[in-house]
């Protein structure tokens, strides 16, 4: 039986939809992330499962609990890491966890032998008696990650957790992630816009305009792009793609940033016959720069959307402003 079930979610904001109907589950122990840009409905969705915001419509069930019927029973077994750090650092990072034992009603004796396993697990054993306002930015991170486990949850609700924080850090706290799955059979729900990040879910569905557009393995995923992809930047993306598409029968998709990608089964072989395609051609087209490399997730959000991920922030960003009259992104994310 899924952990998570979800069947027509919605969630508007006045007349606006920042999750659209949205439907999947997630199974025990699973690995499950949602890629997408800021604004696609990410946050919006692991809200309404946390109980943090009501449905406008569809149902949602977490460990067993309806999250409209039974918002006690789910906060009791979830954990949640925000986006944003919550922590309070005038406390100690001890106090900080002594702090959510208390709201989750973890006996003192429990406490004692479960916070010092976590502190050593995320290595703040040493730390646990300074203040929080001291600690680095993956330290905090690492405190909150034992923070978010203290109470035992079924699921770990994971919001963008590595924002912010440097590669090597990045590396580490995910190193503690991956670990805690497998020694414990913890399920992760993981909401990110990082490529690298997507690769390590077993399953990963991708939202846009809170919508999800597809949902299934990296590999699967993948295998919807085909073959390799050449990208390109020419003088004249238009009719580079025209004469490309003319001469071998490919598709080539113009992204806003001003690259040409297409999809070709033998890429190294394609180049340099599409690179004399473009300088014997009537008018030439000059090309700038040429790359190969196998299919990424970031290439299958371009052949679902036409756009990266870094594009559709900014025009979700600009959407949003000319909705609410400049006041910001809103709160799709």
């Amino acid at each position: 039986m899924p952990v998570i079930e979800v069947s027509e979610l919605s969630r508007d904001f006045g007349d606006f939809t920042a999750v659209d109907a949205v439907s999947f589950a997630v199974e025990k122990g699973e690995l499950f992330g949602f890629l997408g840009p800021n604004g696609a409905g990410k946050t919006t969705t692991i809200s309404m499962l946390c109980t943090l915001l009501k449905l406008t419509s569809g149902s949602a069930r977490v460990a067993g609990h309806d999250v409209a019927r039974e918002r006690d029973a789910v906060r009791k077994s979830i954990g949640l890491i925000f986006q944003d750090p919550t922590l309070d650092e005038r406390l100690t990072g001890l106090q900080n966890l002594k702090f959510h034992a208390m709201l989750y009603g973890v006996t003192r004796e429990e406490f004692a032998v479960r916070s010092a396993e976590l502190l050593e697990m995320v290595e703040l054993t040493d730390k646990a008696r300074e203040n929080v306002r001291s600690y680095s930015g993956g330290m905090k991170r690492r405190l909150e990650i034992a923070r978010g486990l203290l109470h035992h949850p079924e699921v770990l609700f994971l919001d963008e957790p590595t924002i912010g924080l440097d590669p090597q850090t990045r590396a580490h706290i995910w190193d503690y992630l991956l670990e805690l799955r497998q020694d414990k059979g913890l399920t992760l729900f993981l909401t990110t816009h990082s490529m690298d990040e997507a690769e390590n879910c077993d399953r990963i569905a991708i939202m846009d305009h809170g919508k999800i557009i597809a949902l299934d393995t990296p590999d699967r995923l993948k295998e919807m792009v085909g073959g390799d992809v050449v990208t390109l930047e020419t003088a004249d993306n238009a009719r580079a793609a025209t004469l490309l598409a003319e001469a071998f029968g490919v598709s080539p998709q113009v992204t806003q940033s001003g690259t040409l990608i297409i999809e070709t089964a033998e890429g190294a072989r394609f180049i340099p016959h599409a690179m004399t395609t473009l300088s014997n051609a009537p008018e030439p087209v000059e090309v700038f720069s040429v790359s190969l490399q196998r299919p990424t997730i970031e290439n299958v959000f371009i052949k679902l959307t036409g756009r990266t991920i870094r594009e559709s922030e900014s025009t979700g960003a600009e959407r949003m402003r000319a909705r609410h009259g400049g006041m910001g992104p809103g709160r799709r994310r």
